[in-house]
């Protein structure tokens, strides 16, 4: 997800002192104050709230009309709609957490979902609309398990983003390398990668140098296991974890990546737009920015199906929505999750921003599998995209597990690799120590 428009707008990750806040309040489990799980009464009314992040202005017209229809359709229900900025959301859902005041509806990003579902303060959806699971696309649906739950679903799928790759054919061809074959799995990736480096004469480097961009999922697709079968504790201190810190050291020494971009922040939409990186953010979204922002270097740009790995797997951005636990109306909330989610609404807002249905039949439009003349990017972007949605695995995701502190201790040794602070299988071992005892530490909250 790029920056730069709202819809792609990544929630900022939740703050330590938030996390602590819950579990001081006593909401380690729960909410509205210990209340049990609402279940359905066969009859869709009364008025639930209904909070999205940073929707409004740009699409203020599709979620009214979307809230609209539903009401047409269920007289005794009302919608409250509020759209929230995305700076502190998920301190906004700690406070509304702690004072019993979660909207029925909650549009959620990766990590707000953790946050509440962790903590058992959302409804099990498939419990509550269990039939539903077959309308999602099924990656989609399982996105929104928990460890030790079973088959419960806590929150229902919404529009999501596939990975692609995304390449700067001009340099791929300086490079040495072939545009038409572009790399499949991590190694390869890797190998192109060193490549460039060693073509470059320092005037354009392969891709971003900080680890948090790249795990877990490039661990996922190597077939690192992240964590023992029960979800208990993580196990990704492997010979191949190991290799993987080897080699990103190596690529980083020989100039692979920006030397800057290992402890800050840069804007990787710059840096490609001004042809100074071959590889992109595997994003559509990106594409339709860089085509709207540097015309001439979209000119050059090519898009693949996202790098693997040997497992086939692909993660997706996610947003869903959850409904609170102990919601008055369960019934109304149920069918507005459902309402906003089904093919033809989710169809829409596709039409409107650069995201795709979670919805099986609304992936299905016709519009996904138009390549046009097979020439633009953006549309066959879309295509690619669309294609890995329906065919990929979609298990290179972020557990839950893998929280915002988890992400943060492991990127802060890999850091300390890449540039030879520390040898790599030390830093891989101090890294899953300190994971796990941060797993810990939250499963005592």
């Amino acid at each position: 997800m790029t920056r730069s428009h709202p819809i792609r707008t990544a929630v900022a990750t939740a703050a330590a002192a938030g996390l602590l806040s819950l579990s001081a309040c006593g909401l380690g489990g729960g909410s509205g104050g210990g209340a049990g799980e609402a279940h359905r009464t066969g009859r869709v009314a009364g008025e639930i709230t209904f909070r999205t992040l940073q929707l409004k202005p740009v699409y203020t017209a599709y979620v009214q009309g979307v809230i609209d229809s539903f009401e047409r359709k269920y007289p005794d229900a009302k919608v409250k709609w509020e759209d929230v900025p995305g700076d502190g959301y998920n301190e906004k859902l700690v406070a509304d957490a702690r004072a019993g005041a979660l909207p029925d509806v909650v549009n959620l990003s990766t990590d707000s979902f953790q946050l509440l579902a962790d903590r058992g303060m959302l409804a099990d959806v498939a419990a509550l609309d269990g039939g539903l699971a077959k309308e999602y696309v099924p990656g989609a649906w399982e996105q929104f398990k928990l460890p030790g739950k079973g088959d419960g679903v806590y929150a229902y799928p919404w529009y999501v983003t596939p990975e692609i790759l995304t390449y700067n054919q001009d340099l791929f061809t300086a490079s040495g390398l072939d545009p038409d074959r572009p790399p499949t799995t991590v190694e390869q990736f890797f190998d192109c990668a060193e490549q460039i480096a060693a073509r470059s004469g320092g005037r354009y480097a392969a891709f971003m140098a900080d680890p948090k961009g790249r795990l877990p999922g490039d661990w996922q697709k190597m077939g690192v296991p992240l964590l023992d079968p029960a979800g208990d504790r993580f196990t990704f201190d492997t010979d191949r974890a190991v290799a993987w810190a080897e080699r990103m050291k190596d690529l980083y020494a020989k100039g692979a990546m920006p030397k800057e971009s290992l402890l800050k922040a840069d804007d990787i939409n710059q840096l490609y737009g001004s042809g100074r990186l071959v590889f992109g953010p595997g994003s559509p979204g990106f594409v339709k920015d860089i085509k709207a922002n540097a015309p001439q270097v979209y000119a050059k740009t090519r898009v693949a199906g996202a790098v693997t790995g040997t497992l086939g797997h692909i993660g997706i951005y996610a947003q869903s929505l959850g409904i609170r636990k102990d919601t008055a109306h369960p019934d109304a909330a149920a069918e507005f999750a459902a309402w906003v989610t089904n093919g033809p609404n989710q169809v829409e807002f596709s039409r409107r921003a650069t995201i795709y249905p979670s919805n099986a039949r609304g992936l299905a439009d016709p519009r996904f599998a138009d390549r046009g003349d097979g020439k633009d990017a953006e549309t066959l972007a879309r295509a690619i995209g669309a294609e890995q949605l329906k065919a990929a695995a979609l298990d290179a995701n972020t557990p839950v597990q893998w929280t915002s502190q988890v992400g943060d201790a492991v990127t802060r040794e890999m850091q300390r690799a890449i540039t030879g602070e520390q040898d790599a299988r030390t830093a891989v071992r101090k890294a899953q120590e300190e994971a796990n005892r941060l797993l810990a530490a939250a499963d005592k909250r």
